[in-house]
């Protein structure tokens, strides 16, 4: 955006404050990330991408999913991912995918955070799908946001349990991880009569509508950060969560989305 082009997400915040007439919001859906990547691309005076290679790696990418024949039913051959296609479902990818995030130690020269299950040991992401799993063999409701606002059941102590470590290594940001539960439990009950299944349909098969209610609802997915003084967005794990729906239940019921092509791929440390 140049200098002397309005800003319309300012321009609509002054419609709001002065109660005058909004611009229609009944066009498709938009989370925006997309455009504001493409800003800081613009923008960047650091950093740079080259083309060429961007496309030689999509070209590349696309060659190996040929190879392999991924598709959306890849993500349930996955040892440690859900393989019903049903409302627990639903809340487990959305448990995981409120946590997914820092696995990092915070002694960069320690072990990594490592979980034994069902006969292997998992480190990074794939050890909190492994927590997950092992609180449900344990009989504790852990993807369960009712359990998450119940400060009886739902004690700090029990959640060290939950996500025991194989070593002396803790798993990281736990308190923060914690306080991430019940606050999504919490919105889950006072917005959504204690159902993401609810958000989920109120999207109304948008993955864009979905992410931004996501954003919109749970402090925790709204990544945003400022860059040359405007407002950016990533909104990693709220696109993960409908990137997950969308492959575990296969484009269908759930994970039926018809403008899944609204998610952008994003980087994972």
């Amino acid at each position: 955006m140049s200098d002397d082009e309005a800003d319309e997400e300012l321009l609509e915040l002054l419609r709001q404050s002065l109660g005058l007439k909004t611009k229609s919001t009944s066009g498709p859906a938009d989370t925006k990330v997309l455009r504001d990547a493409e800003y800081i691309y613009n923008n960047s005076i650091d950093v740079a991408i080259d083309s060429a290679s961007t496309k030689a790696a999509a070209s590349m990418i696309w060659r190996l999913m040929q190879e392999k024949e991924y598709s959306p039913k890849t993500w349930s051959t996955h040892q440690l991912h859900p393989k019903d296609k049903t409302e627990s479902t639903v809340n487990f990818i959305f448990a995981m995918d409120l946590l997914n995030f820092s696995f990092w130690p915070e002694d960069p020269t320690g072990e990594p955070f490592t979980v034994d299950y069902d006969g292997k040991k998992w480190s990074g992401y794939w050890s909190l799908v492994a927590c997950l799993q092992r609180a449900i063999s344990e009989e504790i409701p852990i993807t369960n946001p009712d359990f998450w606002q119940d400060q009886e059941a739902c004690t700090d102590d029990l959640m060290k349990h939950v996500f025991r470590s194989n070593n002396s290594t803790s798993m990281p940001m736990l308190g923060e991880r914690l306080s991430i539960l019940r606050e999504a439990g919490h919105v889950l009950y006072e917005k959504y009569h204690c159902s993401i299944i609810n958000v989920v349909k109120q999207a109304n098969s948008s993955a864009a509508a979905l992410v931004n209610l996501l954003v919109q609802d749970f402090p925790s997915f709204r990544d945003e950060a400022s860059f040359d003084g405007k407002r950016v967005r990533f909104y990693k794990r709220a696109q993960i969560f409908v990137a997950d729906l969308w492959a575990c239940f296969e484009g269908q019921d759930y994970g039926k989305f018809n403008d899944i092509d609204k998610i952008t791929m994003f980087a994972g440390l």
